[in-house]
């Protein structure tokens, strides 16, 4: 039996129901056929932000210049090739120029011309710059961190410490020097103010160079060990004086290279103030 839907037989009105559907815009109607002929289907939308691999590979490159900086890797006014530095990297030249944009803009280098980057000259001035700037920042940071330093991290300050002495006694400057920056940086990472970290990272990067040619000519023979003064401070719960040792420490290897010749204008110009 067929049933009358508003005075018209069942399948009459489920076939006018059909018919009267509003059109497809005819982008819609390109999408639905490209789609059933095989054609590219929409890409899912994720909720999670993917990871962007060129941002990882400028990132690296940027973070091994900055280590070779600190630890003394590159030499006081050197000229820097981004095709050599592109090639021992294995990476093309555009992360590392970017790079070297970034640590120009540090003070680390200075980029000339497209082809003439070098390691800044180190003059009275500039010596004398950063040292004020390391004397008031790095005490700064070591007492602030002085209430966050656990037994495991004074534990990893005294193997740091051990190993800084082998590379001494072995000749080895370059282990001397990543020694020397990671004992002081397990320190100043451990207060909380991490714009003050950086700050003091940018200075590193200005003096290393420097450091790293007067510790090879000079060695620390004649210097008080700093660094076993600030883990006995540490152990014996004295804020003020791993303040000290560590000032102690900025000056006396600050010293180093104020008499190394580096410094190439007399002594006697004002300082920059």
């Amino acid at each position: 039996m067929i049933v009358a839907i508003e005075g018209k037989p069942r399948h009459k009105a489920l076939m006018d129901a059909r018919t009267s559907r509003a059109p497809r815009p005819a982008k819609a109607k390109t999408a639905v056929r490209k789609a059933r002929a095989g054609g590219p289907k929409a890409m899912p939308v994720s909720t999670k932000p993917s990871a962007d691999g060129s941002d990882l590979l400028h990132a690296t490159v940027y973070g091994e210049l900055r280590k070779r900086f600190v630890t003394g890797r590159v030499m006081p006014e050197s000229r820097l090739s981004t095709r050599r530095l592109a090639a021992e990297l294995g990476v093309s030249q555009m992360p590392v120029r970017e790079a070297l944009r970034r640590l120009a803009a540090e003070g680390a280098v200075e980029i000339r011309s497209k082809r003439k980057i070098a390691v800044p000259e180190m003059t009275s001035g500039r010596f004398d710059d950063l040292l004020r700037c390391r004397m008031l920042l790095e005490p700064e940071a070591a007492e602030a961190a002085f209430p966050y330093i656990t037994p495991a991290l004074l534990k990893k300050l005294r193997e740091t410490d051990k190993g800084m002495g082998v590379a001494m006694r072995t000749g080895d400057v370059g282990a001397y020097m990543e020694g020397n920056f990671n004992f002081h940086f397990l320190i100043y990472s451990a207060q909380p103010r991490r714009t003050l970290v950086q700050l003091i990272e940018t200075l590193w990067l200005q003096f290393g160079p420097y450091m790293r040619v007067v510790y090879g000519r000079f060695g620390t023979a004649n210097l008080v060990d700093q660094h076993r003064v600030a883990i006995a401070c540490i152990e014996a719960g004295d804020a003020k004086g791993l303040r000290e040792a560590i000032s102690t420490d900025i000056s006396d290897g600050m010293g180093l290279i104020g008499t190394s010749g580096f410094a190439t204008e007399a002594r006697s110009a004002p300082a920059a103030g």
